[in-house]
């Protein structure tokens, strides 16, 4: 096919898919069947790409004019690539998690989650296509709106206030912070296209620089920098394969995604490095790394835990971007697909105990390690990742982070780089020490799953225990199949992008390829 056909076949077949699912709905079998071709094929056509854009090819598609000189279009580089294909592929292994998930946990409105996911996914890739500021922020907004009924899925009091959070922060961070960025470039420069080495140079006083990258950097809610982070942790209330969607898939990799694309190509690298705007930001940057590592490590919640880690992770690449060089940013981007399959990991494994032995809290976890052992490994292996251990990929997107840092005498942030992975140290492992070299837990604790409250006495809840939520063999007690699966695939993943790294590398360099630094 094509090139520029597929941009419009890509965007819009998750469209066709959600309505297939709707159509099928009675049918759950089916209704997951259309899902999972659904999501097969998106990634077929996005990875038809990858050879052209390798060769240097910018394939390119015009919906329509808003307005005079105000276009929706799409460019497909190397940057946009990369997160379309870390969104089109995690899809699949996400859909195939929920089908064990959903079913396990005997979750309600299915239909609904099912087709909020396609919508999100069509979003995210408009966002990675985006031609242009306008259209990005588009997409951006209805990847907020399709997400919202995925966080108050359950319909308790508790998802409804989180859903409020959730749609607050990243709607006022967008329409107050974000778009005004957005008309007061256009107002200076005539254009919102992305462009390479950016728009705003000889347009703009440092000041102005300044302030403008304020308002980008913090209206990318998404990013999650602090303050304007309590979204996530809020959001944790969702079912797990929304966790998944929110933090490897999708949503803050949009946020961070952006970031990425407003540095290199409205700003540019070597503007910002010589105007030196984006310091400040740096530092806020690094700040949230150690502040939400920190918080990490207080909570007994363990997806609470997992999404300040997120928070933390977030930031790796916005101080990337502000460090204002080509390292940098190769970093950021690395970091991007790296953190993606550690992180997607970690919130497979924390709903697979979930949902095999209803336990949420990581206090309740001692000795779970013998009945679950490959989710723990598992864990054990996207752990190692989000640290940045060898052999596994998130040890590369660090190192060149960390290059950057020394590149640009910036040697403060190599310190915040090595002090977080030893809080990462600190608030992952114990986890997996607790799960295997511990006796089990006999607490009595009350869990609210689905919305319905109920008792657990000694680790069993009263009613329906195991069945559909257990895959029992060999004395274990795992989550369903699907959920081991796709875990294990992606820890598989984790281990494969150690030694496929330079690939990302390659392909990635071109964006920066001409900087001065």
């Amino acid at each position: 096919m094509i090139p520029e056909h597929v941009i419009p076949w890509a965007l819009s077949l998750p469209f066709l898919g959600a309505f297939g699912i709707w159509i099928t709905k009675k049918n759950p079998d089916l209704r997951e069947s259309v899902t999972l071709v659904t999501a097969l094929s998106v990634f077929i056509l996005v990875a038809s790409l990858f050879d052209s854009v390798s060769a240097g090819e910018r394939p390119s598609w015009v919906f329509g004019e808003m307005l005079p000189g105000l276009r929706i279009a799409f460019v497909i580089e190397p940057l946009g690539l990369i997160f379309a294909g870390i969104a089109s592929f995690l899809w699949i292994v996400t859909t195939l998690y929920a089908i064990g998930y959903m079913r396990g946990h005997h979750e309600k409105n299915q239909t609904r989650f099912y087709i909020c996911f396609a919508v999100a996914i069509s979003s995210a890739l408009g966002i990675a296509f985006a031609g242009n500021m306008l259209t990005l922020f588009v997409f951006y907004e209805v990847l907020t709106i399709s997400t919202f009924p995925l966080v108050t899925h359950s319909g308790t009091d508790k998802a409804k206030r989180a859903g409020r959070i959730y749609l607050g922060i990243l709607i006022s961070t967008s329409i107050g912070l974000q778009l005004v960025a957005i008309i007061w470039t256009y107002s200076l420069t005539g254009t919102l296209d992305f462009t390479e080495g950016g728009i705003l140079q000889g347009k703009a006083q440092p000041t102005i620089v300044a302030i403008l990258l304020a308002l980008y950097i913090f209206g990318i809610g998404k990013a999650a920098v602090m303050p304007f982070h309590r979204w996530l942790p809020a959001a944790m209330v969702a079912p797990t394969p929304v966790s998944a969607l929110l933090h490897a898939v999708a949503v803050v990799k949009a946020g961070v995604f952006t970031v990425l694309k407003v540095t290199v190509y409205i700003f540019g690298i070597d503007f910002l490095s010589e105007v030196g705007a984006g310091t400040w930001i740096a530092y806020m940057a690094a700040m949230t790394i150690l502040l939400a590592s920190i918080i990490a490590m207080s909570k007994d919640n363990l997806k609470a835990r997992l999404a300040y880690s997120t928070i933390s992770q977030l930031s790796y690449i916005v101080l990337g971007a502000m460090m204002a060089s080509s390292l940098g940013i190769i970093g950021g981007a690395m970091h991007i697909v790296m953190h993606a399959f550690g992180k997607i990991t970690l919130f497979f494994c924390a709903g697979a105990i979930m949902v095999a032995s209803h336990k949420t809290e990581i206090s309740q976890m001692r000795g779970l390690g013998h009945k679950m052992p490959i989710t723990f490994i598992c864990f054990l292996i996207g752990s190692l990742s989000i640290i940045g251990l060898p052999p596994f990929g998130g040890v590369w997107s660090k190192w060149y982070l960390a290059l950057a840092a020394a590149e640009t005498d910036q040697i403060i942030f190599v310190a915040v780089l090595m002090i977080s992975s030893l809080l990462n140290v600190a608030y992952l492992l114990p986890i997996v020490v607790r799960a295997f070299y511990n006796e089990a837990c006999t607490e009595t604790v009350d869990l609210h799953i689905g919305g319905q409250s109920g008792d657990i006495i000694n680790n069993n809840q009263v009613g329906d225990v195991g069945g559909k939520n257990q895959w029992k063999f060999a004395g274990l007690e795992e989550a369903p199949p699907l959920c081991v699966g796709a875990y294990a695939f992606t820890a598989l993943g984790c281990l494969l992008l150690f030694f496929y790294a330079d690939e990302i590398y390659q392909f990635v360099l071109p964006v920066v390829e001409g900087t001065t630094k």
